[in-house]
């Protein structure tokens, strides 16, 4: 049984899931979900996402929501495939794991609220929150400040190699340096450099290659 991709393509957690795939040379298949008609909110999807939301995935008989439980399983599972996005030694793994948790607790905690409101609601006809951006502007620059001496030790953020820690940032980032939140890193020049390389992966134009089509 084919892997399978739950999702709409324009979805940051679903374009984490998407990467993370093509970065191990994957085979997958996409499913469509129609979020205008709040496919997402209603059986049979809800079987396999009982929050309703997207990316939802299946390999084989296994099921899984939340798209960084998934990118964690593709990257174990698939291990041999592609891009190491983990690392087997434990201490290195450790170290990764920090990142991942300083991602998805710190990092996403402003980025994806300042995505939300700069670069998804003028796309869905709604008014940007300016009240909401500038404090979100100003709790991402902590975490940056964070990065910035993180990333004048290491390449990446999980050491000298790209890793799902570096991945999980893609998305947001992406969305990001397109409006006026980019003069935050481009004001930190390893974020910068790091920002710029993560971007211009040849796997993140194939999905976004995809996205388009």
């Amino acid at each position: 049984m084919a892997i399978k991709v739950h999702g709409n393509p324009f979805s940051p957690p679903v374009q984490r899931v998407f990467l993370t795939l093509v970065e191990k040379d994957l085979d997958y298949e996409f499913v469509f979900v129609d979020l205008s008609i709040r496919q997402h909110k209603k059986e049979p999807y809800l079987l396999m996402n009982p929050f309703g939301q997207v990316p939802s995935f299946e390999d084989g008989d296994l099921t899984l929501f939340e798209s960084r439980a998934i990118t964690r399983y593709i990257a174990y599972a698939y291990a041999d495939k592609g891009t190491p996005l983990i690392d087997q030694d434990p201490k290195k793994f450790a170290i990764i794991s920090v990142w991942l948790e300083v991602e998805s607790l710190k990092f996403d905690a402003a980025g994806q609220k300042l995505s939300f409101e700069l670069v998804i609601k003028p796309l869905l006809g709604l008014t940007t929150d300016e009240s909401a951006v500038e404090p979100l502007q100003g709790q991402l620059a902590l975490v940056l400040d964070v990065y910035e001496a993180r990333l004048s030790e290491s390449k990446y953020l999980g050491g000298d190699s790209f890793t799902l820690a570096d991945l999980h940032h893609v998305p947001i980032v992406n969305n990001l340096m397109k409006t006026k939140v980019k003069a935050l890193f481009d004001a930190r020049p390893h974020v910068s450099a790091w920002a710029s390389d993560i971007l211009a992966r040849p796997t993140w134009a194939k999905v976004l290659a995809s996205i388009k089509r």
